[in-house]
């Protein structure tokens, strides 16, 4: 146990005989840190992306909302009826007769 601890403090099991089982391992090892990284670089970049898109969800909505509420405002009667007075038209004193058509049949 002794005589193992001192060989990893000093070095010694990376350049002894049969140090090629060590240094395969330290190499995987290494290799699986680097993805680790690299895949927790990727989560955050992802978790960000996702945070933006969500802002940007939420400004459409609100434009689209905005909208809508836009479009009411012009088709409500009241406001047709004062853009078209503006232009010299006024809204029928006489109200609307129905026209039915009888067939021959």
């Amino acid at each position: 146990m002794k005589k193992s601890i001192y060989s990893v403090l000093r070095g010694t099991f990376l350049i002894s005989d049969d140090s090629f089982k060590n240094w395969r391992l330290i190499l995987f090892l290494s290799v699986l840190a680097v993805i680790m990284i690299a895949s927790s670089h990727s989560a955050d970049r992802k978790v960000y992306e996702i945070a933006n898109l969500k802002e940007e969800v939420k400004e459409l909505r609100s434009a689209f909302v905005d909208g809508r509420q836009k479009l009411m405002q012009l088709k409500m009667e009241s406001s047709v009826i004062k853009k078209l007075t503006d232009k010299g038209l006024s809204p029928s004193e006489v109200p609307p007769k129905k026209i039915k058509v009888k067939s021959k049949n």
